[in-house]
């Protein structure tokens, strides 16, 4: 920071005034030299310890129109002098008018004054009290001495909270993720009488409906596209820590919480709600290219049985045929649970895009480039010949990352065969970096992977979809910890799934509410809405 040193009348400036304001500015100009120095040490220090550098603020350009509407001129230079952003649609003619309130001026007219008709102005307000219903049951006695009582309205039968409120309560704690404490807080200084029992009863009993359709909404989305963007992120429960997945594409979101983040548990969710191990051709053949041993091989193939209906069966005849050992146990089980989730012909062809965690790797498995090309980009460099090479790779590697985009709008095989051949050429050269090098080589090796879009055009290239949907996840584990309860995680997964996919769907999400609580069910379930607009694959 310079020092702004005080105006001194030239009469005053003595030889030692002038001599200690030298000395000052040429101090100041130090202490601002050393502090950019310092400020660019940090930046260092943070790139070798992974971290960020200083955002680079750059200058505003608010002030210069960049659009065709104002042809170069600033926005003082419009016309019509209005503010930026407002040159918008007309909003009050798509409004409905609840209410119509006739205004007099203050002042008294005088004589004669006509009215001339109205100048309209339009204010959009939100009515917020509690209103409260007693419903009187009629009810009367039959001559044959029985009773017939009236009925309650759908959606409130056993409720003591109305179908708006209880919406609202669900829309806050999932939508806007207000915390349990905020929400009665809130509630109660609105004048609604509900205890901290009752607003978590809401949050998560009675909630089978809701659990339902998410169960479906799997189900349909395997079968939607083809193709699923997966990952996973921590998940603590009950005071321990656990996992929560994600699968989806662009037209659903799911998620299913779990103690484990296993190859086996990742199958399991691709069953979409079957349960059982089936030892059938699937199986069998996952399990002699994981490198099962001949000999369990044998026993599982020569077994008369072939399909168990739970964990219990599948373990206790593994046990009976000598198959102890965990790596065996674990490649047999792996292929059962495949060979049951493989009853459901939408996965015959299904490709999985992961960011190349191990448990992903299964069916057709497609690998993501953004997370490819993260580790060339943490590579720390050790001279300026190394930072070079690494800028030069990445910049060949998003090259050859827009040329993928490119081809899957207009794939022929001509430019398959050429970005094959660059591939190769990208990641087998050789450069002045040897960890690089290395890295190149472990990228080579993923080609299948990597290149899988040259075989399915209709698939993505990277898991930014995952990666939107999971932040959510992360957010309400930084402010919540996790759930308490098996109930609490089971409505969390099930209302994060059903908000994600109603908004990738274009549903709102307050109206599905409503819908939903009131059994109204005129929006229809969202697993059929999604195949219902399931259409060839875009640049997702």
């Amino acid at each position: 920071m310079k020092i702004n040193l005080p105006d001194i009348p030239e009469a005053e400036q003595t030889p030692l005034v002038k001599g200690l304001m030298a000395i000052i500015e040429q101090l100041s100009e130090t202490v601002a030299r050393q502090a950019e120095e310092i400020a660019v040490l940090k930046d260092e220090i943070n790139v070798l310890k992974k971290q960020k550098k200083r955002p680079a603020f750059k200058p505003s350009k608010l002030d210069v129109s960049t659009d065709d509407e104002t042809d170069g001129k600033t926005e003082k230079d419009s016309p019509d002098n209005k503010r930026p952003g407002s040159r918008k649609r007309n909003k009050n003619n798509s409004l409905t008018i609840h209410e119509d309130e006739v205004v007099q001026p203050e002042l008294p007219l005088p004589e004669g004054a006509r009215l001339k008709g109205y100048r309209d102005f339009v204010v959009q307000e939100l009515i917020i009290k509690p209103r409260n219903i007693r419903y009187r049951l009629a009810y009367y006695v039959l001559p044959d001495g029985s009773t017939v009582t009236a009925s309650l309205p759908n959606g409130l039968k056993g409720q003591h909270f109305g179908i708006q409120l209880r919406s609202y309560i669900l829309y806050q704690y999932h939508q806007c993720q207000v915390t349990q404490p905020l929400l009665l807080e809130q509630l109660r200084e609105w004048g609604i009488d509900i205890s901290t029992g009752q607003l978590n009863r809401i949050l998560t009993e009675k909630q089978g409906d809701f659990h339902i359709e998410k169960d479906d909404l799997l189900a349909k989305g395997l079968q939607s596209t083809g193709y699923i963007t997966t990952d996973d992120t921590g998940a603590r429960h009950k005071g321990k820590n656990g996992f929560v997945t994600h699968i989806g594409n662009e037209l659903f979101a799911w998620f299913k919480s779990s103690d484990s983040k296993s190859r086996i548990n990742f199958l399991s969710l691709l069953r979409a709600g079957k349960v059982g191990y089936q030892v059938n051709t699937d199986a069998l053949a996952y399990m002699k290219a994981n490198k099962l041993p001949a000999a369990q091989l044998t026993l599982l193939t020569n077994s008369p049985v072939i399909s168990f209906k739970c964990e219990a069966d599948w373990q206790a005849h593994l046990a009976k045929l000598g198959i102890v050992k965990k790596r065996h146990l674990q490649i047999a089980t792996e292929g059962a649970v495949l060979g049951c989730a493989l009853d459901n012909e939408a996965l015959d062809m299904l490709a999985v895009i992961s960011d190349g965690a191990g448990q992903f790797n299964v069916l057709q498995h497609g690998l993501c480039w953004v997370h490819a090309e993260r580790l060339i980009h943490k590579l720390i460099p050790l001279n300026d010949a190394h930072r070079e090479d690494i800028k030069r790779i990445r910049d060949e590697i998003w090259s050859f990352y827009r040329r993928l985009k490119e081809y899957k709008k207009a794939p022929c095989e001509t430019k398959k065969i050429a970005l094959s051949n660059e591939f190769d050429r990208l990641f087998t050269q050789k450069t002045r970096y040897e960890l690089l090098n290395q890295q190149l080589k472990r990228l080579n090796k993923l080609k299948s992977g990597l290149l899988l879009v040259l075989e399915r055009p209709e698939i993505p290239i990277h898991t930014n979809g995952s990666e939107n949907d999971l932040r959510e996840q992360v957010k309400r584990r930084k402010v919540s910890g996790g759930t308490r309860s098996d109930l609490g995680r089971q409505c969390r997964d099930t209302f994060s799934s059903l908000k994600k996919t109603c908004r990738k769907l274009n549903v709102s999400f307050w109206e599905f509410l409503n819908d939903r609580l009131s059994r109204a069910n005129a929006i229809p379930f969202l697993g059929t809405l999604v195949l219902d607009k399931a259409l060839p694959a875009s640049d997702y």
